[in-house]
């Protein structure tokens, strides 16, 4: 399994476009990298630019960025909404795959004495890469900003971890840059319909894991309250692992609450959105929308779609796309500018599933199957067969969900009909997995058989690839025959209006499990391992005479109803 590693550094250049691009050109030109988001800010004057790649080459990327970054941008003459003390200001590692935090941690001093060794800049390392307690936390190491850096550099408490230590004309403009090993950050702003800076900080506060600080009486003008060691005692905010903090856009004309998620388990955005409209009205104020900063894993609004679904005792079992979209239009991502999940979702910015044939036209998937071609054959219509079916059961139970008088019974069908999409999924999948496998054998016999050598190398890659496209239709009729239970349900307790859609159901089911087979049978005829062989038809025709019994029992329970 490969390692990727995410990398996110943010960049105090926000406006001027042509040097924005001639940062980013340098991470393009490494292959294996994958560019996924340019997300610029004016009013912050500050780029945020995503990228991933394999642990190998992820520290190459991001050094070849943070030098091209000192060269074009001056710190001596930046300014910005956001907190910032570098020309590359911050930048993340984060462990996406198959590699561990602290591995990423290594890869994060590897990058950090490389910058601050061979491009002279200071580097404080936070986050899981902090080398002490004290600098964990960004904004510690980031205090007083670029226009503090040179007394910062000059206290011994605060000696960068690599790096120069004096604020030499070299430091001045490229500044410092943090670097870090850490878990996935949402950036996350909320948009008030307010220009008070100082309202939106006082919910922000509300919010916070580090709250408010404690004073005596006025909590604005009295006397800072303070532990034995002489800090400012804080009332804690609402959510552990959220940083926040109220700004005003010009650009936007309003205030923003711009919060930071560092652990989405722990701190749902979606609550955080919740409990931010809750504390504004409180305070005369109303949340207009919000904006996500760069790209968010799928999850977050997977969620958060579900959450806003139950809050109105719906059903969850419709489709990826849909449950997005609800979120999206719950949290109001688009009140400042067009939502594109596509571009803003990390697994789809990643993904390299290949879905050459179930992502046609139902016509231009019809016309490809009646061509000449051998492929798309009866193994991938079985795996249609199938998703089709099963689609029409959760459609049925989406129905009885949503159907008046049935409001105690919809979390019972939303279940299922999650389960059922989760069905629908994989066979859809398996629509291109069955015409992948039978363009491998292709492939195979295609290989060079000029000696004994090329011939056995072809014989093998002929049996592997036979073996794949005799376990992917059975694979089918698996997953099919795992659908029959679902149709079962909503023949025994489904909107009796929708029995007919359940009849065909089965139909559909049973006729993926019996062309499914076919495909196995034929394939095995050419594999020549017999023992496996005869297992694998020994337990298809045990799945055919089952689906054979259930497709008898839910047809007798369609005809009941029909016959009423």
């Amino acid at each position: 399994m490969k390692k990727i590693v995410e990398c996110v550094p943010n960049i105090s250049e926000g406006n001027n476009q042509s040097v924005i691009n001639k940062i980013v050109d340098v991470v393009k030109k490494y292959p294996g990298i994958k560019l996924l988001n340019v997300d610029p800010g004016k009013a912050t004057n500050r780029t945020v630019i995503t990228f991933v790649g394999d642990a190998e080459i992820i520290v190459d990327a991001a050094f070849s960025l943070i030098s091209k970054a000192k060269e074009l941008i001056d710190m001596r003459s930046h300014s910005g909404e956001h907190p910032r003390m570098g020309a590359v200001d911050v930048c993340p590692l984060i462990p996406i795959s198959g590699i561990s935090m602290e591995e990423t941690v290594d890869l994060a001093h590897e990058l950090s004495e490389r910058v601050g060794n061979e491009l002279s800049i200071p580097v404080y390392c936070y986050e899981y890469a902090a080398k002490e307690d004290k600098r964990k936390n960004l904004a510690n190491c980031r205090s007083g900003e670029y226009e503090g850096l040179e007394n910062k550099l000059g206290d011994k408490l605060w000696k960068p971890d690599y790096g120069p230590s004096k604020f030499n004309d070299e430091v001045k403009k490229s500044g410092a840059t943090a670097i870090s090993a850490r878990e996935f950050l949402v950036a996350y702003n909320i948009n008030l319909n307010t220009t008070s800076t100082r309202r939106a900080n006082s919910v922000a506060f509300d919010l916070r894991e580090a709250g408010r600080i404690k004073r005596e009486g006025d909590r604005l003008t009295g006397k800072i309250l303070k532990d034995e060691n002489g800090n400012p005692r804080r009332t804690p905010g609402y959510f552990k692992n959220l940083k926040g903090i109220g700004w005003f856009i010009d650009e936007y004309g309003i205030a923003q609450i711009s919060y930071n998620i560092t652990n989405i388990n722990t701190t749902p955005l979606h609550e955080v959105f919740d409990k931010t409209c809750e504390r504004a009205q409180i305070r005369g104020m109303r949340v207009t929308g919000s904006e996500l900063i760069g790209l968010v894993p799928k999850k977050v609004l997977i969620d958060a779609g579900k959450y806003y679904l139950n809050k109105q005792k719906r059903s969850n079992a419709i489709p990826e796309s849909d449950i997005i979209h609800i979120a999206v239009k719950s949290l109001g991502l688009d009140e400042l500018a067009p939502f594109d999940p596509k571009s803003r979702i990390i697994e789809y910015m990643i993904d390299e599933k290949n879905r050459k044939l179930s992502n046609k036209s139902l016509i231009d998937f019809a016309n490809i199957t009646s061509s000449e071609s051998p492929a798309p054959g009866g193994g991938s219509i079985s795996a249609y067969c199938g998703a089709l079916g099963v689609s029409l059961a959760v459609m049925v139970s989406n129905l009885s969900a949503h159907k008046r008088g049935w409001d105690d019974k919809w979390e019972y069908f939303s279940e299922i009909g999650k389960n059922g999409m989760t069905i629908q999924n994989k066979l859809i999948d398996l629509v291109d997995e069955d015409t992948d496998a039978f363009n491998s054998i292709m492939q195979a016999y295609s290989m060079p058989k000029n000696s004994d050598d090329e011939k056995k190398v072809r014989e093998d890659h002929i049996q592997i690839a036979t073996k794949n496209a005799i376990e992917i239709p059975f694979k089918i009729m698996k997953v099919s025959f795992d659908s029959i239970d679902i149709i079962k349900k909503m023949a025994l307790n489904g909107n009796p209006n929708s029995i007919t859609d359940v009849g065909v159901a089965i139909h559909c089911v049973k006729a993926a499990i019996n062309g499914a087979f076919l495909n196995v049978r034929i394939n095995c005829n050419d594999l020549n391992d017999k023992v496996y062989v005869k297992d694998i038809i020994a337990s298809g025709k045990k799945i055919i005479d089952q689906t054979i019994l259930e497709e008898k029992e839910i047809l007798s329970l369609v005809d009941k109803i029909l016959s009423k």
